[in-house]
């Protein structure tokens, strides 16, 4: 059985030349990745022998050296309240958790026998100032007779040691009214600090004892401290610093949202911790947003110290030998040098070095593949490029002509 096609000739010619469009198509971009590739640089370096690299430059500049540990949040000061006089509690002034301010009062104590003492004492002293005058007159009469030899001297003395008694007994007397007063002064019991209240443990008529359990506990919030530990081979700058004025710190708690708080240095404790070699420290900040609460943690960084002119490079660029670590220096004919260097500090991907001049251009990327005598191909760190394009932007004249 015949099979008859029905397509015109111009359905045919159209899908051929559509075919050879695409085909066409197809070469050309062939072409184009083939002298793209034949043309970068890597190419370029592997027809002539280089190995590609990323460099960057030596530089110069002071550093602060950041030290970074762990702290602990501590209270500037706690005051656990307790009653002077065993009383029942008559009235609670304060709630659980309540800021108070110095003087504020919390508790009211039954004072009812301190308040009967008091009259007491007071009752006494009225009746030793009336014996005291009538045995201040009877001396006064013994005197004249003593003096025209009515009676003996050992009667005039009597009257004298009756005198004495009773002034003494009148200033024991007031003694005893002011202890009474004291006593009852401790019926109302006020905050000594500002800070906030903590759980409550008694409740009106509860009794109480002053070597019973705390009434209620007050913690001073605002200011806070930060208490943390440095390695002691940090003391001497530390101190240094201290002496010197004010040493920054700050403290950020371990969220991302959280903001970085600042404070200072005010406490080095005076002895080493022989266990741990470490020393212990305290910064106090303010507080007045209560983001820092008693016994939480947070990162703490200060900068005691500053290195004048130290010699920086990117931290890739150091490499670690079989005996000490050293860098790659790119020399004039594009030949790389091994050269070994000192790393004093690491921090913020940055290495301070010595060894190197600053100017010279080390190679940051591409170090596993050369060997010294090498002939690179570099292109610059691109970290790099974009920090002096900053510079460059932050040092370009305005609209005004200012700089």
């Amino acid at each position: 059985m015949n099979v008859v096609s029905h397509e015109k000739p111009s359905t045919h010619i159209k899908r051929r030349t559509g075919i050879a469009l695409a085909a066409i198509l197809l070469i050309a971009l062939a072409v184009a990745i083939w002298l793209w590739r034949a043309s970068s640089p890597a190419a370029k370096s592997k027809e002539t022998g280089m190995i590609q690299v990323v460099s960057a430059v030596v530089a110069q500049a002071d550093v602060s050296v950041r030290l970074t540990t762990n702290g602990t949040v501590s209270a500037l000061q706690t005051v656990d309240i307790r009653p002077q006089i065993s009383a029942t509690i008559k009235a609670v002034h304060i709630k659980e958790g309540q800021f108070v301010r110095k003087g504020d009062k919390m508790f009211l104590l039954d004072i009812r026998t301190e308040d009967a003492n008091l009259s007491k004492s007071s009752a006494q002293i009225a009746k030793d100032r009336t014996d005291l005058m009538n045995a201040e007159r009877n001396l006064e009469r013994q005197r004249e007779l003593f003096r025209q030899e009515f009676i003996s001297r050992a009667e005039f003395d009597a009257a004298q040691n009756q005198v004495d008694i009773l002034r003494g007994q009148l200033e024991v007397d007031r003694a005893s009214v002011e202890a009474n007063q004291v006593a009852r002064s401790f019926g109302e019991i006020t905050a000594p600090i500002a800070g906030r209240t903590g759980a409550i443990t008694i409740y009106p008529g509860s009794l109480v004892q002053p070597n019973g359990v705390a009434l209620v506990s007050i913690t001073q919030i605002d200011p806070i401290n930060v208490s943390f530990t440095l390695p002691e081979r940090e003391l001497a700058a530390l101190q240094q610093a201290f002496a010197k004025g004010e040493v920054p710190v700050s403290a950020k708690q371990d969220q991302a949202d959280q903001p970085i708080l600042k404070g200072r240095l005010v406490f080095i404790d005076n002895t080493v911790d022989m266990a741990s070699g470490t020393i212990r420290l305290k910064a106090k900040f303010p507080n007045a947003d209560y983001r820092l609460w008693p016994g939480m943690f947070v990162t703490v960084d200060l900068a005691p110290r500053t290195l004048a002119g130290a010699v920086t490079v990117p931290v890739q660029a150091v490499q670690t030998g079989p005996e000490k670590k050293f860098l790659y220096v790119i020399g004039e004919d594009r030949k790389v040098i091994l050269q070994p260097v000192n790393v004093r500090l690491i921090q913020d991907n940055i290495a301070v070095i010595e060894g190197v001049a600053p100017g010279a251009r080390v190679v940051v990327e591409g170090a596993q593949n050369l060997r010294p005598g090498s002939v690179v191909a570099e292109s610059e760190d691109r970290g790099q490029r974009t920090e002096d394009r900053q510079n460059k932007s932050a040092t370009k004249p305005d609209s005004a002509g200012k700089q």
